[in-house]
């Protein structure tokens, strides 16, 4: 604030001790009423009233000051305004709705901006590095991280797929593209174009599988469609991050403002100019770089990530929104999450995403793992999981390497799409139809009792409970087992899931057990996509051309037709267990389609965690997780 606007406001101070001291005795009428016709003129002005407009004046000519001077700020950085911190009592509802000590004057004139922009603590700065990258990253790492813009696939087979060029922020770039197709697929344009409120506010809306959807996923989008999709997973994601109450987002302050509100390919060039000569090698680097604005109001964050999105798409994007999924989530909370808080969160030597950083995006906590709640180790530890319920789940090919379980609130998200993992890339499985995750009435029995089994599991996910934990089973599920066989389940000392599912095969639906007395439960046969944003060399749609095209970098999408088995008999489904499910009856395989030959790939091992048995099928090359 310069020398004269403090003292335009000082003038305005004593004025206004003035007028308390001689209060005004009568309120003159207002403007329009004034020298109505038929009405006398009023009086000539008294001292007060001459005292409060001369107030009234310098407190506007001031605000127009600082508001010019704000404008002017803005141009200069794409962050607003400097080191600006708000009182909490400030951020009371008629605060908000005035537009008070929130930089209203920043964000695109609007006087409910909700954004405050501020440069971290060297200190912050530091932890937050350390926290990414712990000490000793090497410049392959940084540059990896560096290096990855969060973008659309040119291609137009592929162009709702952000594409990766560099390796590690994978993890950043799978969950940012689940939560897109969430919106392209299942809440299109034209019951999108409001923003809710809250995630609560958008509704679980059945999308069927047709024509037009699919036109809609693999044809080429336009860049307005795929922008809005983008910006409101990101928003989403967010305020996940921030308990529904905050988002914080990163931007750089090197940044020359001129870009704001242009959205053409002109922008990419001038950002990528601009970050020409930057790298980060250390917290310092983050401070002197970064400005970051909290958002409290969900549309204001929509405006800001829009206008922000030249910055997401230029070669520091994808740690970008990672810092600002963390900085959403609080340091000091993510590292509370963590069962493990100094171990890095990019892990070494090859600078993969972990687990609590594509937990954090989909859950919005920094948990390590992938299991229902928490795990009770005894002597007053625990490791902590997936507490609530998600939008988009997840898959891993470690599930079927029998290294973890996943639980059911990951793998039965609220939307058919899935973060797939492998031992060192992440990938993503969605379907088009949210019928594909709708149980039959015994599915959904086996659905409660698993459930209730793996809340009983003390093992880290190895299938099997303590004698205790299955009488608490059998208690809460109301089921019947007869006296000779919870004798022979109970006899080792524990109880493996395996037996105890033979056992309710065997135990009739009135009992509690699962038997079917048709015998068969029916097949599923419907389509899954894996998109893998890996951008590979193609020619023509082929791997090798002898031609001199010059060959395009796109990612890969694959369509999988699968198909999962009925659970038919007990015998059948211990055959399906063992791989041994090629024999069966001549009456039950006449009520299923004779499928294609099984091709197999890691991906159906992934599959098959969710659908047990799943046999599944594509055209050309093999679907990859890597």
């Amino acid at each position: 604030m310069t020398d004269q606007e403090e003292e335009d406001l000082k003038m305005a101070l004593r004025l206004s001790m003035q007028q308390h001291e001689s209060p005004e005795p009568k309120r003159s009428k207002s403007k329009e009423n004034s020298g109505a016709e038929g009405e006398a003129q009023p009086p000539e002005e008294s001292p007060e009233m001459k005292n409060r407009l001369m107030q009234r004046e310098l407190m506007a000519a001031a605000a127009e000051k600082r508001m010019a001077s704000a404008k002017s700020a803005a141009l200069k950085s794409v962050e607003g305004t400097k080191d600006v911190k708000i009182p909490k009592d400030v951020k009371s509802k008629g605060a908000e709705d005035r537009g008070e000590g929130k930089g209203a004057s920043l964000e695109k004139g609007e006087g409910k901006s909700g954004v405050l922009g501020m440069e971290l603590s060297l200190v912050e700065a530091n932890k937050l590095f350390l926290m990414i990258f712990g000490e000793g990253v090497s410049k392959d790492v940084l540059t990896q991280w560096c290096n990855q813009g969060v973008r659309f696939s040119s291609d137009p087979e592929t162009s709702m797929g952000l594409v990766q060029h560099e390796g590690g922020p994978c993890g950043v770039l799978a969950a940012i593209q689940a939560y897109v197709l969430k919106y392209l697929v299942f809440l299109p344009e034209e019951r999108s174009a409001v923003v809710p409120n809250s995630v609560s506010d958008v509704p679980k809306t059945r999308v069927s599988k047709n024509e037009s959807v699919a036109a809609d996923i693999f044809s080429a989008l336009s860049e307005e469609k795929k922008s809005r999709a983008l910006v409101r997973s990101m928003s989403e994601i967010l305020f996940l991050c921030g308990r529904n109450e905050k988002a914080a987002i990163a931007s750089l302050n090197i940044l020359d403002g001129n870009f704001v509100d242009n959205t053409n390919g002109s922008d990419d060039e001038v950002i990528a100019k601009a970050l020409g000569g930057l790298s980060v090698e250390s917290g310092s680097d983050l401070q002197k770089a970064l400005r970051i604005s909290t958002c409290t109001s969900r549309s204001i964050a929509h405006q800001k990530l829009k206008a922000q999105l030249p910055v997401f798409r230029s070669r520091m994007g994808a740690l970008l929104f990672l810092i600002s999924a963390l900085l959403s989530r609080g340091l000091d909370t993510v590292q509370d999450d963590r069962d493990d808080p100094s171990q890095p969160l990019v892990t070494a030597p090859f600078g993969h995403a972990s687990q609590e950083i594509v937990n954090l995006l989909l859950s919005g906590s920094a948990v390590a793992n992938v299991f229902d709640g928490n795990m009770d180790l005894g002597g007053g530890m625990f490791v902590k999981g997936i507490s609530t319920s998600v939008e988009v789940g997840f898959l891993t090919l470690l599930e079927s390497l029998n290294y973890c379980k996943v639980g059911q609130h990951l793998k039965c998200p609220g939307w058919p799409i899935w973060v797939v993992g492998s031992e060192s890339h992440y990938t993503v499985l969605f379907a088009l139809d949210t019928k594909v995750q709708e149980e039959n009435e015994l599915e959904n029995r086996e659905t409660q009792i698993r459930r209730a089994f793996d809340a009983q599991d003390q093992s880290g996910g190895g299938g099997f409970i303590s004698v205790e934990g299955f009488h608490q089973v059998v208690k809460e599920m109301n089921v019947n087992l007869p006296r000779e066989k919870v004798e022979h389940l109970c006899s080792t000392g524990f109880i493996v899931w395996s037996e105890f599912w033979q056992a309710l095969l065997d135990l009739d639906k009135s009992l509690g057990g699962v038997k079917d007395s048709t015998g068969r439960m029916g097949e599923k046969v419907f389509d899954l996509y894996h998109f893998n944003g890996i951008a590979k060399s193609i020619v023509n749609g082929n791997q090798a051309s002898s031609n001199n095209e010059i060959p395009i970098q796109r990612p890969r999408l694959t369509k999988l037709r699968v198909s999962v088995p009925p659970k038919w008999t007990p015998e059948e489904f211990m055959a399906g267990c063992s791989g041994k499910n090629e024999s069966r009856s001549v009456d039950n395989s006449a009520q299923v389609s004779k499928p294609q030959p099984a091709q197999h790939a890691p991906l159906v091992d992934c599959i098959r965690t969710r659908w047990p048995r799943a046999v599944c099928n594509w055209e050309g090359n093999a679907p990859s997780i890597v």
